[in-house]
């Protein structure tokens, strides 16, 4: 009886992987021809016939060039490490990490987005380091000077934070979070508000950038009296974030983000507001979807850098490990107003 070709087994693995060698031979070029194709570093040394006979030589064989090999040729590994934080990623820091990637892999890196990693300070790092990565960029807030002397130290040539905090030895790409909050509370102050809530997220990932975008709001109101609502994503939370607004008689609301202030938009018209005539709602991220709610949503914009130009500063930052560290502050924010506020 025939048998089933969608019940075979997976094929097992090769006892001895194909080489260079092997890849050669078929092609009947040299090693080096091989190197050049594969690696993408023959220039014009090899026509398009060898080019093509050596790749179909290749996947024929199976043959994938052995990294760790070509990193010792090289003296440094083509690793980039994007540490991410504890936070959920969401839309915008998602787009901004898969431009970051693709301008890496163009200039030769392989850039590998982790999630966050238990311990702090040099633990940390310590896990990090045992990839032998050519540089680190963290976004997640725990990075210490021990941990960038311990990265330094095990090959790796330039380390990056993002985000608000400095750190003794890296490279410092600030993005200061209170300006979120800032630039929505002289929004809503310029649209004669005075009882302004600031919606806080009860996640404790969230943290990292909720509490300096509270921060930012009451430095921007000043003596004005600040009412935090904490809240969950969900809508027994959203109810009881617009029976606190009646409470304290609220006639403006920072959301936190579009996400959250979507909740609160939904919440506060189920409770008979008018928005933006009783409250006017700002978010924060300038989502598709907060401009398709009714009222549109007003939304604080945040412009991260482009892929390309991070994906610059990291390949110099690799060649010239002794260069001055950077130190830039590269938070643009703006206020895109619409119906809500």
């Amino acid at each position: 009886m025939d048998s089933d070709p969608d019940s075979a087994a997976p094929a097992a693995a090769t006892a001895t992987p194909p080489t260079s060698a092997d890849v050669a031979r078929l092609a009947g070029v040299s090693r080096a021809t091989v190197s050049f194709v594969l690696n993408d570093t023959a220039g014009g040394r090899v026509g398009e016939q060898t080019r093509a006979r050596v790749r179909a030589a290749a996947e024929q064989l199976g043959y994938v060039p052995h990294a760790a090999a070509r990193s010792l040729r090289a003296g440094r590994t083509g690793l980039v490490l994007l540490v991410g934080s504890t936070a959920p990623i969401g839309p915008l820091f998602s787009g901004f990490y898969r431009e970051l990637q693709e301008s890496l892999h163009r200039r030769g890196y392989t850039a590998v987005l982790l999630g966050p990693t238990p311990g702090t300070g040099a633990d940390a790092a310590r896990s990090w380091a045992e990839l032998r990565p050519a540089a680190v960029l963290s976004l997640a807030g725990g990075l210490s000077p021990e941990g960038v002397r311990l990265l330094h130290r095990s090959g790796t040539r330039a380390v990056f934070t993002l985000g608000a905090s400095r750190v003794a030895g890296a490279h410092t790409l600030t993005l200061d979070q209170r300006r979120v909050g800032a630039c929505a509370a002289a929004h809503l102050l310029e649209r004669g508000r005075r009882r302004i809530g600031v919606v806080v997220p009860r996640d404790p990932a969230l943290a990292l950038f909720g509490e300096p975008r509270l921060a930012g709001v009451r430095a921007a109101l000043g003596d004005l009296p600040v009412q935090p609502l904490p809240l969950d994503l969900t809508e027994q939370s959203g109810a009881e974030l617009a029976s606190q607004c009646r409470e304290f008689a609220l006639d403006g609301i920072f959301g936190y983000n579009d996400e959250y202030a979507m909740l609160a938009h939904r919440a506060l018209q189920d409770a008979g507001f008018r928005l933006p005539g009783e409250v006017a709602l700002v978010g924060a991220d300038d989502l598709l979807l907060a401009r398709l709610l009714r009222p549109r949503l007003t939304s604080v914009r945040m412009r991260l850098p482009s892929g390309e130009d991070l994906a610059a500063l990291v390949d110099h930052a690799v060649d010239s490990p002794d260069a001055p560290l950077l130190d830039r502050d590269i938070t643009t924010v703006e206020l895109v107003a619409r119906e809500s506020s």
